[in-house]
Parts: structure tokens; C-alpha cells; sequence
């Protein structure tokens, strides 16, 4: 019904009835929460396995402010590569600034600190990042930069997987930085629960291993991609991703057996696979 014919008919029944305080809409709250939690096949940080090729359960809260500020955290277990001892956990915790530009984008920037509760020492590290998105047409578009200044975390300590193997850090103490780019899309199919989705990215960064064995881009410089699509069921989004890398097992041969799925030294954590999810957003 039309707030019109609902105010007619209240000013109709004033003669009859007491007189009532006029409702008010209630003013949006200056913070709002959201988050999700979700069921994944395998947890891909930019196309490299971060749980063995094993299942991840993952979630994460965000506070957003009405200016713009926004804060909060994100989660997921890990197993084989990135897994530093502990509680074998990712957490990042991350805060940044959303503004509206042009005619219906928005810039993201912020920080994000990558922590492994626990782990080992020279674990942890932090990276800025920024995002541009929009939409043309049907289709939203999202061009996406994260650089991490030069740290321990992401050293060219070991040159070789087999001196992380053997322990003897070629580079003990060496300090590198990481850059990736990145560019996703979305359509959704029109009258039904169905969205599709791509996404490539580009590393550049330590080409060896840092001091716990791992590297953010294993083979210095690689490319990253998916295709996809949800569909939402009842509340809940469904997912199925086809995730891949261009790093061959001959350009990743140096870096086993750590780059291995139960690190026995055959295969790679970065082939081509399908990941199935299941999640809730709120």
C-alpha cells in the first residue's frame, strides 16, 4: 500500500481517535556488520593451494562505517604449503577507505596484515592494495593492485627447496617485496540465481623460498586465472571454480619437494583443478 493512502486514511481517523506521535523512518546505523563463512574443496591464493589440495573452512567479519572506513578480519585452515606450525590458521586483518568515483564506481584502498597465530618466526607480513570497480552494461568489472613493501617474511632465504629441506638458508635475513595485479568480472544471467564469474592475476615477486619455505609467487613471476559461476539456493551460493596457473612442474622443479601436495616431491600445489563451495553471506 502506498504511504499516501496510509497517511489519508490516518489524518481521516484523527477526529475520532487520540492523536499519536508521527513515525519516523529509522536513520541508517553509522556501522553496519557483514561477513560470511563458507565450505571450499581447496583454498587457492592466487591459483598455489594453501591446504594441500584439501578441504578449507573459511570466514570473516567486516565492520563498515558510514563514511567509508570499513575494518575487520578473515580466516581459513591451512595445510602443506603456508603452513608455519601453531595452529596451522590464516588470519588477516585488514582496514581501508571506500569512496564513490565518477558515475557509479568505487576506489578501495587499504592494508591488509597476513598472520599465522602461532606459527613460526617471520611469518607474518603486511600488503596495501587498491580497486577500482564498476560496471558496464550488465557486467560488474573490478581492476585490483596489491604491493607488499619489502620484508623478512618474504625474503629470498632459501634459493632451493632442497636447501629449505635440509635447513641451511642461502640468504638468511634477505628482505623481498611482492606485486600483484589483477582483474575480475561478473554477469549475472538475467531472471535466474546464476552469476558468472572470471578472474586473471600477476605476480612478481621472490622467486625462491622464504624463511619458512614458502613464497608468495613461487617462481618470481607467474599468471593466475579462474572461471566460474554461483548460483544462490535458498539463502545459500553454491560455487564451482576452475582455478590454474601457468607455472609448469618444470619451472616449479626447484622448488620441491616443499611445492608438492603432501611434499613428496611429485606433481604441483598450482595445476589446474575445479573448487566447489558452498557459503553464506549476511
Amino acid at each position: 500500500m502506498r504511504f499516501s493512502t496510509l497517511l489519508a486514511g490516518a489524518l481521516a481517523l484523527t477526529a475520532a481517535t487520540p492523536a499519536f506521535a508521527q513515525d519516523e523512518t529509522e536513520p541508517a546505523p553509522p556501522v553496519t556488520v557483514s561477513g560470511s563463512v563458507g565450505l571450499f574443496t581447496d583454498y587457492r591464493f592466487r591459483g598455489v593451494s594453501q591446504t594441500d589440495k584439501e578441504i578449507a573452512v573459511q570466514g570473516g567479519v567486516t565492520l563498515n562505517h558510514e563514511s567509508g572506513l570499513y575494518g575487520g578480519f578473515w580466516g581459513s585452515n591451512l595445510a602443506g604449503w603456508g603452513t608455519f606450525g601453531g595452529s596451522n590458521t590464516e588470519l588477516d586483518l585488514f582496514a581501508g577507505y571506500k569512496l564513490p568515483v565518477g558515475g557509479g564506481g568505487t576506489l578501495d584502498a587499504g592494508l591488509v596484515w597476513y598472520m599465522y597465530p602461532g606459527g613460526a618466526d617471520t611469518t607474518d607480513f603486511a600488503e596495501l592494495y587498491a580497486k577500482l570497480s564498476g560496471t558496464v552494461g550488465p557486467v560488474s568489472l573490478t581492476a585490483g593492485v596489491a604491493y607488499a613493501p619489502s620484508q623478512r617474511a618474504l625474503g629470498n632465504v632459501f634459493f632451493t627447496g632442497a636447501a629449505s629441506a635440509a635447513g641451511l638458508p642461502d640468504d638468511p635475513g634477505d628482505k623481498e617485496d611482492n606485486f600483484y595485479v589483477s582483474g575480475d568480472a561478473a554477469v549475472g544471467i538475467p531472471n535466474t540465481p546464476v552469476t558468472l564469474k572470471a578472474h586473471i592475476g600477476a605476480s612478481d615477486g621472490n622467486p625462491g623460498l622464504g624463511p619458512n619455505g614458502t613464497s608468495v609467487a613461487p617462481t618470481g613471476s607467474y599468471v593466475d586465472w579462474s572461471l566460474g559461476a554461483d548460483v544462490v539456493v535458498a539463502g545459500l551460493t553454491l560455487g564451482i571454480a576452475y582455478v590454474d596457473t601457468d607455472i609448469s612442474n618444470g619451472e616449479s622443479l626447484y622448488l620441491q619437494p616443499n611445492f608438492s601436495e603432501g611434499n613428496d616431491g611429485v606433481g604441483s600445489i598450482a595445476d589446474a583443478t575445479l573448487v566447489f563451495s558452498i557459503s553464506k553471506s549476511f
